[in-house]
């Protein structure tokens, strides 16, 4: 059985291919198309994963797409009627917007099945059953309490429940306004970054402030019932108004005048970033502390674009009942196309679950071969190792910064060591270094490590694995000063664990760097400058290289200098 998982309504298009349950491709639109972040239909990324999976459209047998257009339709109606003054704006974003996407999906459909009832059956499965069901029916726990939080999909802004097997429960659901996501989305605008787009830039921003000045305002906004819902007090906004201007005149009067992109940061745009992710995490821990004791689970599945603030993640891992938490590597949208497919296979078909998704290396592969055109084709000079982890680990211990291209691509926004640039953690002005002369972004972001998982502890306060690199810990106070360009101003930081089962490759690359210098962590980001997705191909690796500050280039077996280098 062939299932083709798509999401394409919401930002972050993706496509994957699963076979009787096994997941074969799964690719976000933009690595293809350069776009970041884009919505537009992930043609290209079907085909990739096709061609992938070596099929072709003819042997689809079923269509999963991340949303129901009709879900909830009359509490959409009801809210469009009680903010009539912004009907028209209601009227684009609601239904406009959403029949110009099945126009385009039933256009698409038909280049390739002329007659509907010869071709796939396509399912249109409810945003959030594709989060919270569809990641927990990939995940390694037989059963589980399930937690899903965005800005809102077809109007649920969160959904919680309970898994057992093949079978999902749900115990409540919260509804557009209420909506976690939308009142961070607010607080990032107000420190002057892009919504949907920079709440990874807020997070970072927070532990620059104190959360203390502002966390009881803060803390007033949010309730949640004895249902585990959602309320928000909507005074503080305007994006319930279908308002690009998330925050209402009472935010300003309350928490200060907001940023303009591209100004310094004032204190309280700091100390505001601070407390609303402190409440965020109170909060959502309070929601974890309901499900458990509706539940009594070990084990929490969470997803949504929420579940990607790690910092609230590490929090749920140390403070909540909960022994350990799955967020798949694309736990956003763009893993709402392998939630759906997955939703399908196992919650409706009812097939036996018979996949776990520990493996984020899902995407393209290129061989040495490819990767040697490449080279040559662009008239670079390179060298050939046999033994590339062993020149590798010798560039990072003299201090280069290297982009790392290896095997199948990562799927999900973080660089996992496939897609990657990695760098000394042991240099004290790294972080500095590669924020002004590599990624070209604010000189406060930090960077996160990668470490063996045997070495974990050593550094770390972690004491479950983080292969996806989504729960922030603490480093050890004896470590920070041994480790300082991966250890942020709270002393914390977002570790990725590597085993030599995920990543062979990248494991003894991290290995052998601790051979060398007795100390075995990396500093590791995304292959790419800030504005633009992740590298996906050579040629991409390449362009990037000579776009900024990077010593050298390890693509496949070959590596490339600058002549600084």
């Amino acid at each position: 059985m062939v299932i083709l998982g798509l999401n394409y309504y919401f930002h972050d298009s993706t496509a994957c291919i699963i076979i009787n349950g096994e997941l074969i491709a799964a690719i976000e639109e933009e690595r293809l198309n350069r776009d970041k972040h884009t919505r537009v239909f992930p043609q290209k990324a079907i085909d990739r994963c096709l061609k992938i999976a070596n099929i072709g459209y003819s042997d689809i047998d079923h269509i999963a797409v991340s949303i129901k257009p009709t879900h909830n339709l009359n509490k959409k109606i009801i809210h469009g009627i009680r903010y009539i003054s912004k009907l028209k704006t209601f009227i684009n974003h609601e239904y406009t917007h959403a029949k110009n996407k099945q126009k385009g999906f039933w256009k698409w459909y038909k280049q390739h099945w002329s007659d509907k009832n010869k071709g796939p059956k396509t399912h249109f499965i409810p945003h959030h059953f594709c989060h919270a069901p569809g990641s927990f029916f990939v995940s390694p726990y037989k059963e589980a309490a399930l937690l899903s939080i965005d800005g809102s999909g077809e109007w649920a802004t969160s959904w919680i429940g309970y898994g057992s097997n093949n079978t999902i429960t749900k115990i409540s659901e919260s509804f557009f306004p209420h909506s976690l996501g939308s009142f961070y989305e607010s607080v990032t605008q107000f420190c002057g970054f892009r919504t949907m787009y920079d709440e990874g830039k807020t997070m970072g921003l927070a532990p620059m402030g104190d959360p203390n000045v502002f966390k009881d305002i803060v803390d007033t906004i949010i309730t949640i019932d004895d249902k585990g819902s959602i309320h928000i007090d909507l005074s503080y906004f305007n994006y319930q108004n279908m308002s690009w201007k998330r925050c209402a005149p009472k935010f300003f009067e309350t928490f200060g005048q907001p940023r303009k992109n591209g100004e310094d940061f004032k204190k309280h745009h700091m100390d505001v970033a601070a407390a609303f992710q402190r409440v965020l995490e109170d909060k959502v821990l309070e929601i974890c502390d309901f499900l458990y004791q509706k539940t009594k689970a070990d084990y929490l599945v969470i997803s949504g674009g929420v579940s990607l603030n790690s910092v609230m993640n590490g929090r749920i891992v140390r403070e909540s009942n909960f022994k350990d938490i799955y967020v798949m590597p694309a736990a956003g949208d763009n893993g709402t196309a392998i939630g759906a497919a997955y939703y399908l296979y196992n919650g409706i078909l009812k097939k036996p679950r018979n996949f776990i998704h520990l493996d984020p290396y899902v995407g393209t592969g290129y061989s040495n071969n490819e990767i040697e055109k490449a080279l040559k084709s662009s008239k670079l000079t390179y060298t050939y190792y046999e033994d590339i982890t062993d020149k590798a680990s010798s560039l990072l211990q003299q201090g280069k910064i290297i982009g790392w291209f290896q095997g199948r691509m990562e799927i999900g926004p973080r660089a996992l060591g496939n897609r990657s640039i990695l760098a000394n953690p042991a240099f004290p002005d790294m972080k500095d270094k590669i924020n002004a002369e590599v990624k070209f972004r604010e000189a406060y972001r930090p960077f996160a490590p990668s470490t063996i998982l045997e070495a974990k502890e050593v550094f770390f306060d972690l004491t479950v694995e983080a292969p996806f690199m989504l729960k922030v810990c603490n480093v050890l106070k004896e470590k920070q000063a041994v480790i300082p360009a991966v250890t942020h101003v709270d002393g914390s930081a977002r570790l990725q664990t590597v085993t030599k089962k995920s990543n062979a490759l990248y494991y003894d690359l991290i290995k052998k760097l601790g051979d060398k210098t007795g100390v075995p962590v990396v500093l590791n980001t995304s292959f790419n400058i800030q504005g633009e997705p992740v590298v996906e191909s050579p040629i991409d690796a390449i362009r990037c290289f000579f776009s900024n500050g990077l010593d050298a280039l390890v693509v496949g077996n070959y590596v490339l200098l600058k002549n600084n280098s």
